[in-house]
């Protein structure tokens, strides 16, 4: 299924699953990781133009997320609270068995009546690995595996006589019953995946349907659209790759206000979480033989919110947020990943002042084109 053309920016939001919220700051974050808040929050997503929820996976506490709800449950219960809002699952190959995780998958999709997709992720955190028994693999190893783990749900979803002979996994005649719900021109539940490092663009350009990038200029953007790009058109898939980026919201009715709100949420950074975030990411882009990968050049002020989302700029007017997401859109980003300070109450904003210029701009330029 290729992705079409003009079509219109889709937004979800971080479910905030983990305590701590979403910047690792002493700044009041009127923000709840209670199951309650987050029904609520996926109710007011949903009717302010959001289309999708991520929920985070987190296994134990460290940098501020001291409590964590498990990923695809919560992101079952959001489902089966809303009536359109499509849920996305976070998972960590080498914590899951894939067949497993097929069967909850096939069945969520089959109750929520094709609204539960997948973010498959290869995994930074090393203690989590190690401290549940399991082992840590290299930063190569761990995109190969979970390339595998791709492989393995999509065969697994689609055909009677499952067969996969890997160097993780293997399907020996499986037949899963019931598959995941028809929808038309869909195939299977929408995959997922995050990385910036050249592994995790080769892997994003042959297996999966949405390539997730950490907070980035639109320059650095456009560099990974087209690399992603490129390995799919050498794949066959040319067209077949959605990308999102990762963008946290401050909107304000003058920039200066706005900009003071980020200034602050700086100031009161927890630094020792801050440094330890840091220095556990080493695993992940600092650690790739190119030095090219998540966090592989962010500073002390791009820690303070997990996935860079303070670099993509989306802080100021309503105007000027809108703006700057066309400038993403026109490099070739599809979707926004966004976070907020107060989810609730900025959840509601963004979708009464910024949603609208939005699709103002939108309408504009396809006028034009």
């Amino acid at each position: 299924m290729s992705v079409p053309t003009h079509e219109p920016l889709k937004f979800a939001y971080w479910v905030p699953n983990v305590s701590g919220g979403l910047v690792v700051s002493t700044i009041e974050q009127r923000t709840d990781w209670t199951l309650d808040y987050n029904l609520e929050l996926a109710r007011l997503a949903e009717a302010n133009g959001f289309d999708y929820a991520l929920s985070q996976v987190r296994y134990m506490a460290g940098y501020g997320a001291a409590y964590q709800h498990e990923s695809t449950s919560i992101s079952l219960a959001i489902a089966l609270a809303t009536e359109r809002l499509k849920v996305i699952a976070a998972v960590h190959p080498g914590l899951w068995q894939p067949g497993v995780l097929a069967k909850l998958v096939a069945s969520s999709d089959q109750y929520t009546k094709g609204r539960f997709c997948v973010n498959v992720v290869s995994g930074w955190f090393k203690d989590e690995f190690t401290k549940l028994g399991e082992p840590w693999l290299e930063h190569g190893e761990r995109y190969r595996r979970s390339e595998e783990f791709i492989r393995y749900l999509r065969e697994i979803w689609t055909s009677d006589h499952a067969e996969l002979q890997g160097d993780f996994y293997r399907l020996h005649d499986f037949d899963l019953k019931p598959k995941p719900y028809d929808v038309p021109g869909r195939p299977h539940p929408e995959i997922f995946m995050g990385g910036n490092s050249t592994d995790a663009r080769g892997m994003g350009g042959r297996v999966t349907d949405w390539y997730f990038m950490n907070g980035n200029s639109p320059e650095g953007i456009a560099e990974q659209v087209r690399d992603v790009s490129d390995v799919a058109k050498v794949h066959g898939r040319e067209g077949h790759v959605r990308f999102g980026v990762n963008g946290f919201v401050i909107g304000r009715e003058t920039q200066a206000q706005a900009h003071a709100v980020l200034d602050e949420i700086v100031a009161k950074a927890d630094v020792e979480a801050v440094e330890g975030f840091g220095s556990a990411v080493t695993q992940a882009g600092r650690s790739t033989g190119d030095k090219k990968g998540m966090w592989q050049d962010s500073d002390f002020k791009d820690l303070v919110q997990y996935n860079d989302g303070f670099r993509t700029g989306l802080i100021g007017t309503p105007e000027q947020i809108a703006h700057r997401m066309l400038e993403y859109k026109r490099q070739g980003v599809h979707l926004f990943l966004l976070g907020f300070l107060h989810f609730q109450e900025d959840v509601q904003y963004f979708g009464r002042e910024v949603l609208p210029i939005v699709r103002e701009l939108e309408a504009a330029e396809l006028a034009r084109a």
